[in-house]
Parts: structure tokens; sequence; C-alpha cells
């Protein structure tokens, strides 16, 4: 298993904005943390193997254009993002993945560490509704090798998300 502390409530060394977020909100959450393979072929699969999880209950964090707008998809890294059920779950007509680049300068995160808490933009966001029924679920703490484990309510509350059925397979 993986290295973990409860609370992680500093903001010193190690802290991101994703877990000095959660400290200031005050909900519980647990920081895990693994040895990153930069060879890895998926960062959450790579993160449901480390933590010893069913990869249906870690979370990606992938960022979608729509009809303009940039836009925070959350769903979980056993399957893929839905772009049109994104698209209608936002009002929206059309959805592409975000250019990365975009995606970083918004977040203030880089690909494959980006988190959903702290980023440096609140963007709308979505989380998939298949989250609503697992006691906690596993979202990107803010950087590769780094994951926080919370509870799917707490997640939505901290994001301002949306709940719909965005993720295929």
């Amino acid at each position: 298993m993986s290295k973990k502390s409860k609370q992680d409530r500093k903001a010193g060394p190690g802290g991101t904005p994703a877990t000095v977020a959660l400290a200031a909100s005050g909900v519980p959450f647990t920081v895990h943390s693994y040895a990153h393979d930069p060879a890895a072929a998926s960062y959450g699969e790579e993160a449901a193997e480390a933590l010893g999880v069913a990869p249906e209950q870690v979370f990606k964090t992938l960022l979608a254009d729509v009809d303009g707008t940039l836009t925070v998809a959350v769903v979980p890294v056993s399957g893929s993002l839905d772009l049109k059920a994104l698209a209608a779950a936002v009002g929206g007509k059309r959805a592409t993945m975000a250019d990365p680049a975009a995606a970083e300068r918004s977040t203030g995160y880089v690909l494959g560490g980006i988190s959903p808490l702290g980023q440096r933009k609140r963007l709308r966001t979505v989380v998939d509704a298949s989250a609503q029924g697992r006691p906690t679920v596993c979202v990107s703490a803010g950087r590769r090798g780094l994951e926080v484990e919370l509870a799917p309510a707490d997640l939505v509350t901290l994001t301002g998300a949306s709940i719909a059925p965005i993720s295929r397979g």
C-alpha cells in the first residue's frame, strides 16, 4: 500500500493547492503517495495499481472545451469521457478535449497531475454519476504520484460540481 497520512493539514513542504484547499475546508481526507513511473501508459491506472484499489474508485480529471468554455470532467480511470454526455450535462452543444497547454494554464497543474481541487481558476465541473455509489473516491492531489481520497459528496461540494453520467465503459 502507499504511504498515507490522515488529514494533510499543513500547507508546508509537499503541500499542493489541492491539499491546502482540502485542509482549509475541514472535510476528512487521506493523502496517498506512490512512486510515479514516467513510462506509465495511464496515470490513473498506475495510481489504482499503486494504491491497491479498483480502477472504478480512482477518478481522472479531464478538461474539455464545451462551446468555447473550459469544463472539468471527473470520470473513473476504468472508463472514458463521453464528450456528448458532458456537453448535454452542462447544456452545451459540442465538446472537444481541451488543448493541453490551456488545461495546464487554467488549472495551474501539469497533465497527469491535474486535480479537480485547488485549481487556479474555478471552472464548471461535472463528476460522473458512478461516484455516488462509493463511500470514497481517489482523485489527483495536484501532482503525479499523489492522490487524495475523500467522500464523493465532499468532492462535489468543494468543486461546486454537478453530477451526471458522463463516462463510458
